[in-house]
């Protein structure tokens, strides 16, 4: 069993927190699927401090996610130390995350996300502060490096371990890579060997099999899963019981994608209302689509929708054609 803390999580499969997707209702949905551990998408600290109140709303989580992992980001100790005590008293997550990883220019250029990994000094200074303002286990989601020429994952880990956190993520690129070229899983395994916390690893796990691959080959304690959960929470599932049956379960139907789809919808409108919602679900949609043949139309269609109704119309339909076409193939052979 993965143990972050005293938080005993039931399975090795995490959902990442994935910046503008991995909201309460996606979470939820995910976890229905059976990830051990979700993680909320990243929080701006001093969107926390400010009162802002979409940013307040971001904190929002359900009972039924638990135990979950909610996830900061800021490039200052002081900020970063005061967000880490207000989610500690104010929200119900159970673990509290420093985002070290997000490559993108607007976090980095204000020395947060994979800034940090530059100076594990600065990382043992911050993550300690946080650890001693707070009561919840503090974790670190990081990349192995920065780029080829600074690649710290190592000694950033250590720093983690040796502040008091309680558990380290690693995705196995640097920050130039961004989402490109291979994850490096070598550098991970190197991580695993080097610290006594659990250390999850993430990057390039796109099927059960490369979950199981990355355990055996790296040595980690937990794996988490990103963009091949996107449209997908079967991923998850599948994950989950092929690593503890060796039992492949079958892609799921054309209908039970949809049906999870709306699910998903009908969360998200409860959670932000219809108009917001829609919008919002178009990517998601056009995910659950994903690999299903003649959804090049429909896809183009979604973007079209701006009600409940619309789009649960068209997505209805678009089933009820797939099986149509299954059904003649079937008749004809």
């Amino acid at each position: 069993m993965l143990k972050i803390g005293d938080i005993e999580i039931k399975n090795p499969v995490v959902l990442a927190p994935m910046a503008g997707v991995c909201n309460s209702a996606f979470r939820l949905t995910v976890k229905e699927f059976g990830a051990g551990l979700v993680c909320a998408e990243m929080v701006s600290d001093k969107g926390i401090l400010f009162n802002n109140e979409k940013t307040l709303g971001m904190l929002y989580i359900d009972e039924r996610e638990k135990p979950l992992s909610l996830q900061i980001f800021g490039g200052e100790k002081e900020t970063l130390v005061e967000a880490a005590k207000f989610v500690d008293k104010n929200t119900n997550a159970d673990i509290i995350d420093i985002n070290m990883g997000c490559p993108v220019p607007k976090i980095t250029k204000c020395d947060a996300g994979a800034k940090w990994l530059l100076d594990p000094n600065k990382i043992y200074d911050v993550v300690a502060a946080i650890v001693d303002a707070v009561e919840k286990p503090v974790t670190v989601k990081m990349r192995i490096g920065w780029d080829e020429n600074h690649i710290y994952a190592v000694e950033n880990a250590q720093a983690v371990e040796r502040a008091g956190g309680k558990a380290v993520a690693v995705h196995g690129r640097t920050r130039v890579q961004m989402y490109e070229g291979k994850a490096d899983w070598n550098i991970i395994k190197q991580v695993k060997e080097a610290v006594n916390i659990p250390v999850i690893g993430n990057g390039d796990v796109q099927t059960p099999q490369d979950a199981k691959r990355m355990l055996e080959e790296t040595g980690v304690d937990g794996v988490m899963i990103g963009r091949a959960a996107l449209g997908n929470p079967w991923m998850i599932y599948r994950t989950v019981r092929y690593l503890e049956t060796g039992e492949l379960i079958p892609e799921p139907s054309v209908r039970e994608k949809i049906e999870v789809c709306i699910l998903h919808l009908d969360r998200l409108i409860a959670l932000k209302n219809e108009h917001i919602a829609i919008k919002e679900m178009r990517k998601h949609a056009a995910w659950y689509l994903k690999g299903i043949r003649g959804n090049a139309k429909i896809r183009n269609e979604i973007n079209e929708c701006n009600t409940r109704e619309e789009l649960v119309t068209l997505l209805m339909n678009f089933v009820e054609e797939v099986e149509n076409k299954q059904q003649s193939n079937a008749q004809a052979v």
